[in-house]
């Protein structure tokens, strides 16, 4: 089994103790159930976690040194223009597409309004933690 997580699903389940979505994330861990994510969604992350958070450039780096512990990286090749309210939620599609995930999980309106895109189920950590 393979998914990606959406940006605000990785914030979620890094920064708060005890949310859904680390419980989802603990879950997935122990059942070696691999998490993508590509380079775009971490510069997304890592802008987030500055901007949103005020996390100094050395928190940041301390924090993605234990988020690509768990996280795959890909690269994808592939360009979609799926997501019309929202152009930067392309690359959540993009990504899973590229690692052949399962679902996508996200909090995102416009993701979730999607349902499933190609096969790949778009679902709440909620929804996940009753699948997983």
């Amino acid at each position: 089994m393979v998914v990606t997580f959406d940006t605000n699903v990785l914030l979620s389940a890094t920064l708060w103790d005890g949310s859904v979505a680390q419980k989802l994330l603990f879950d997935l861990i122990r059942q070696n159930i691999k998490i993508y994510s590509s380079t775009e969604i971490i510069l997304e992350y890592q802008k987030v976690l500055k901007r949103d958070f005020d996390f100094s450039d050395e928190d940041v780096a301390e924090i993605m040194e234990k988020v690509l512990a768990f996280v795959t990286l890909v690269n994808p090749t592939m360009k979609v223009n799926v997501v019309n309210a929202d152009i930067d939620d392309n690359k959540i599609i993009e990504c899973a597409l590229e690692s052949r995930s399962r679902f996508i999980i996200t909090y995102d309106l416009h993701l979730l309004r999607l349902k499933e895109y190609k096969n790949i189920q778009i679902i709440k950590p909620e929804m996940a933690r009753i699948i997983f």
